[in-house]
C-alpha cells in the first residue's frame, strides 16, 4: 500500500477515538493489527480502510464487552452480530439487576433492623392483584415512581395501586391477619413480577417491612425481597375525591368489548353510550359502528380514549361484565367489576378529533 494512503498511530488514534496505547493492544492481541510497521524504525501505521473496525471496537469496549466476544462481533455478520450484541446487553441488564438486589438485601441488614411485620395475605389472591395492578405501571425517564407499586396497610385491608398518568389501578384485599399498625411503601414494580409465581404457589404470604425494602415469606419455597422506591408516590386519593360526579353509567359484557377492541383498526377508539346500548366506533367514522350487549343509564355520550388505555384496563376487569362510571367527555372513566367492586381502574380520555 502506498504510503501516502497509511496513517501513523497518532493520527489514527484520534480518528478512531482509541488511545496509541489501546491501539498498541489491540494490535498484540491480533484484534487490529496495523496495516503496516516499518522494520527499520518499527513504526505503526494504519489504513483508512481500518477506521470503521477501531471505531466498532472502542465502542463495543465502552459497553464492557469481553475480547473474545468483540472478536466473535467484529468477524460476524450483520445478523449474527446483532444477536450477540443483544445477549451481552442482557447479560449485562440481568448482572445489575442481581448486583441492585444483593444490594437492596445487605442494606436491609444494616444495622441490624429487626423486620417490622406488615400482614399476611393468601398467596394466589396476592399475586392476581399484583398482576392486575401492575398492568398500570409505566417506565418514565425522571419518573422512576411509576413503574412501582404502591402498598398501604391499615384497618383491616391492604390496598394496591399503580398509575401511568393515563391510568390508575387500585384494588382492595382482604388480609388474613389484619395489620396491627398502618404502613405504606412503593415497591419496585419489575422485583414484585419477579415474585409473583412464587407468591402464587404459596398459600399464605407474610409480608415484612425492612430498611429500604420488604420482605415476602412464602411458605415452601423462596422468601423474596423487594426494593423500596425512596420517591414520592402520586397523590392518587386527591384524584379519587376530585372525579366529580358521575353523568352516565353503563354496564356491558367483558369478552365482547374486549373482541372489539381488539378487532379495532385504529390507535384511538370511540364509545358512543346511549338509553339503548353503546357502540364502538373509530373517531372518525360517522357509521355506528360495532353494537354491544350493555345497559345504559344517564345522559348520553360519546367519549374517546386511546386503545393502549383502555384496553388494558377492562382486560384486567374481575369477572364476566364491567361497569363503566363516565362523568364527561374529559373526565376520567371508572373501570370496575359489576359484581366486586374491589379492582378500580381510572382511563383518561383523550381530545376528540373536532372533525369527529
Amino acid at each position: 500500500m502506498p504510503n501516502s494512503e497509511l496513517m501513523p498511530i497518532g493520527v489514527f488514534a484520534r480518528r478512531s477515538g482509541l488511545t496509541s496505547s489501546a491501539l498498541r493492544f489491540y494490535a498484540d492481541s491480533g484484534l487490529l493489527p496495523p496495516a503496516e510497521i516499518d522494520p527499520v524504525t518499527g513504526y505503526r501505521y494504519y489504513s483508512a480502510h481500518q477506521v470503521v473496525r477501531a471505531s466498532v471496537l472502542r465502542q463495543l469496549r465502552e459497553i464492557a464487552m469481553p475480547l473474545a466476544a468483540v472478536e466473535a462481533v467484529l468477524d460476524a455478520g450483520a445478523d449474527e452480530a446483532s444477536r450477540l450484541l443483544d445477549e451481552h446487553v442482557a447479560k449485562v441488564v440481568g448482572d445489575a439487576a442481581a448486583a441492585q438486589q444483593k444490594a437492596a438485601v445487605i442494606k436491609s441488614v444494616l444495622g441490624n433492623a429487626p423486620a417490622r411485620p406488615i400482614t399476611a395475605l393468601k398467596g394466589p389472591v396476592l399475586a392476581d392483584a399484583v398482576e392486575q395492578v401492575l398492568t398500570a405501571t409505566a417506565r418514565e425517564p425522571g419518573m422512576p415512581v411509576l413503574a412501582g407499586l404502591r402498598i398501604e396497610a391499615g384497618h383491616g385491608a391492604v390496598t394496591l395501586t399503580a398509575t401511568d398518568r393515563y391510568r390508575l389501578s387500585t384494588r382492595t384485599l382482604v388480609p388474613i391477619e389484619s395489620p396491627g399498625q398502618t404502613w405504606a411503601g412503593t415497591v419496585d414494580g419489575d422485583e414484585l413480577r419477579a415474585a409473583v409465581a412464587g407468591i402464587r404457589r404459596s398459600v399464605l404470604v407474610r409480608l415484612e417491612a425492612v430498611p429500604h425494602g420488604i420482605w415476602l415469606r412464602v411458605t415452601g419455597g423462596e422468601d423474596r425481597h423487594c426494593r423500596l422506591l425512596p420517591e414520592e408516590f402520586p397523590d392518587y386519593r386527591l384524584m379519587l375525591t376530585s372525579l366529580g360526579e358521575v353523568t352516565t353509567r353503563v354496564t356491558v359484557s367483558k369478552e365482547p368489548l374486549l373482541r372489539a377492541l381488539e378487532e379495532h383498526p385504529g390507535e384511538c377508539v370511540a364509545l358512543h353510550v346511549a338509553d339503548r346500548g353503546m357502540h364502538l366506533r373509530s373517531a372518525d367514522d360517522e357509521h355506528p359502528g360495532v353494537p354491544l350487549p350493555a345497559t345504559a343509564t344517564g345522559q348520553d355520550l360519546r367519549i374517546w380514549f386511546g386503545l393502549t388505555t383502555l384496553y388494558p384496563a377492562v382486560s384486567t376487569a374481575i369477572g364476566p361484565d364491567v361497569m363503566l362510571d363516565l362523568r364527561g367527555r374529559d373526565r376520567p372513566v371508572t373501570v370496575r367489576s359489576a359484581g366486586r367492586g374491589d379492582l378500580t381502574t381510572l382511563a383518561m380520555p383523550v381530545k376528540p378529533d373536532p372533525s369527529a
